[in-house]
């Protein structure tokens, strides 16, 4: 059997832009991907801590570096720059795996 398990986590970071003309989802710096174990195009799910808004989306790489957390699209009604935001991603792992599985968190306080 398969279960759900927290996978990676930023937990309170700072939005640093947003562009509605974009089709869709988040640009994040490529370093906080990789610090987390994100992949460009993996699914996410994106938590305003300052309205309480949670949407889904996937994640776009953005340049290392830089520091960047865009929000992209009609996802931007939700979402505006300056905004503190938790972003997860899930996956499916054996039960048995699942018991001991360790997600990769990064914590901006």
């Amino acid at each position: 059997m398969l279960i759900e398990v927290l996978k990676s986590k930023i937990h309170r970071i700072k939005v640093t832009d947003g562009n509605l003309n974009y089709v869709g989802s988040l640009t994040l710096d490529l370093d906080l991907m990789d610090k987390v174990g994100l992949i460009h195009g993996e699914k996410i799910q994106v938590l305003n801590v300052e309205n309480g808004e949670r949407l889904e989306t996937y994640v776009i790489q953005g340049e290392r570096g830089k520091g960047e957390v865009i929000v992209n699209g009609p996802a931007t009604f939700k979402i505006k720059k300056g905004d503190l935001v938790i972003i997860n991603s899930y996956a499916q792992v054996e039960f048995e795996l699942a018991k001991n599985f360790q997600p990769k968190l990064l914590i901006f306080d």
